[in-house]
C-alpha cells in the first residue's frame, strides 16, 4: 500500500471511539470473523491501528474499502455534521418512473467524472431505500482530498436529499447537477431547513411526525376529567387557575400533538421593514433603505423548548405562528418583509 492510502487508513481508525471500534468494523465487513478475533481492543488506540493496518494490508485494502468504512462511521456519527435539505421536481407530477438504485448509482458517478477528473465516489445502501454517498474532491491536477468529503443520504422515489454542508462551494452545482439527472428530476432547490439532526429533517419533509392534534371532539371529555377526577388536586388550587391550565394544555396538544417533536437547534428570521408614520420629517422617515435585524432562537431540542414554554407560564398560549410552523413549513430561515 502506497503512503496515502496507509495514512488514510490510520486517520480513519484513529477517530472511531474504542468503545464502538468492534460494531464499526464488523459493520464495514471487509475484515473477517478470524482476523477481527486477533485483535487486542484493550491496547493504545495508536497499537490497534497499526494492526489493523497489517491486516488492511493483508487484504489489499483499496481507497475504496476504506471509503466505505468512512461512510460507516459517518452514518453512526452523523449529528457531528451540519445537513442541508435539498428538494427535486419534475415537469409534472404524472411522470412516473421506473427506479433502479444501480444505474442511478452509475449515471452519478459518470456525471460527476466528466466534469472533475480526480474525484472518489462511493456507496453504501441504507434502510428505508436510502443510498449514502461519499465524494473526495480532486482538481485536474490533484488527487481527491479524502479528508474534507461531501455526504449525500438520497432516498430513491423522493424528491428530497440531504446534504453535508462543504467547504468546497464550487462543488455544489455540480452536485446538485448529478442528483438531479441520476434520479431522473428536472430542477432542484435548496429549502430553508438545516440542522445536525439528520433523522428530524428526514421526520420533517416527509412527514413523520404528529404535530397537530386532530382529536377535537375528545376537549370537553378531557376537561371533566382534568377538572373533577383528580382525587390528589390540592384543595387550596382555585377553580380558575385549573381551567386556565386545562386550556393552555389543549392549545399545546391541539398546536404541537402527542408526539415528540423534532429535533432542530435553530430558528432564524430576518426582518426588513420600512419606518411608517404620520409625522413628517426625521432621519428614519427619509430614509430609503428597508430596516433589518437577525433573531435567532436556539436551543439543544428548540421544538420541545416551545412545546413548554406555555405550559410552564413563560409564555401566553396558543405561540406565534412565525415558532409553531417550523416542522410544517419545514422551515427554520425566514424572511419577514412588509407587505
Amino acid at each position: 500500500m502506497d503512503e496515502i492510502l496507509v495514512e488514510f487508513i490510520r486517520r480513519t481508525i484513529l477517530k472511531i471511539p474504542l468503545a464502538e471500534m468492534m460494531t464499526i468494523l464488523k459493520t464495514w465487513g471487509f475484515l473477517s470473523e478470524n482476523q477481527l478475533q486477533t485483535l487486542n481492543f484493550k491496547q493504545r488506540k495508536e497499537s490497534l491501528a497499526q494492526d489493523l493496518l497489517l491486516l488492511c494490508e493483508e487484504n489489499c485494502a483499496s481507497i475504496s474499502d476504506v471509503a466505505l468504512l468512512d461512510i460507516v462511521y459517518t452514518q453512526a456519527h452523523r449529528h457531528q455534521k451540519m445537513w442541508d435539505v435539498f428538494h427535486m421536481s419534475k415537469v409534472t407530477d404524472e411522470d412516473v418512473d421506473i427506479f433502479d438504485m444501480e444505474e442511478f448509482k452509475s449515471s452519478f458517478k459518470k456525471i460527476l467524472h466528466r466534469a472533475l477528473k480526480n474525484v472518489t465516489v462511493s456507496f453504501r445502501d441504507a434502510e428505508e431505500n436510502a443510498v449514502w454517498i461519499r465524494i473526495a474532491w480532486g482538481t485536474q491536477h490533484k488527487r481527491p482530498n479524502q479528508y474534507q468529503p461531501t455526504y449525500v443520504v438520497y432516498h430513491s422515489q423522493t424528491p428530497f436529499a440531504f446534504m453535508s454542508s462543504s467547504r468546497l462551494k464550487g462543488v455544489v452545482p455540480l452536485l446538485r447537477q448529478a442528483l438531479t439527472v441520476a434520479s431522473n428530476h428536472h430542477q432542484i432547490v435548496q429549502m430553508e431547513l438545516r440542522s445536525r439532526h439528520l433523522d428530524s429533517l428526514k421526520a420533517i419533509v416527509f412527514k413523520q411526525f404528529n404535530q397537530v392534534f386532530e382529536n377535537h371532539h375528545s376537549t370537553g371529555a378531557l376537561q371533566e376529567r382534568t377538572l373533577g377526577l383528580d382525587i390528589n388536586m390540592d384543595s387550596r388550587i382555585i377553580h380558575e387557575n385549573t381551567i386556565e391550565k386545562e386550556r393552555v394544555r389543549r392549545i399545546t396538544e391541539e398546536t404541537f400533538g402527542l408526539c415528540a417533536q423534532p429535533q432542530l437547534e435553530f430558528a432564524q428570521y430576518k426582518l426588513e421593514t420600512k419606518f411608517k408614520s404620520d409625522l413628517c420629517g426625521g432621519i428614519l422617515a427619509e430614509r430609503d433603505e428597508p430596516l433589518r435585524c437577525l433573531i435567532k432562537f436556539s436551543s439543544p431540542h428548540l421544538l420541545e423548548a416551545l412545546k413548554a414554554l406555555a405550559p410552564a407560564g413563560i409564555a401566553d398560549a396558543p405561540l406565534s405562528p412565525l415558532l409553531t410552523c417550523i416542522p410544517n413549513k419545514a422551515m427554520n430561515y425566514f424572511k419577514i418583509r412588509d407587505k
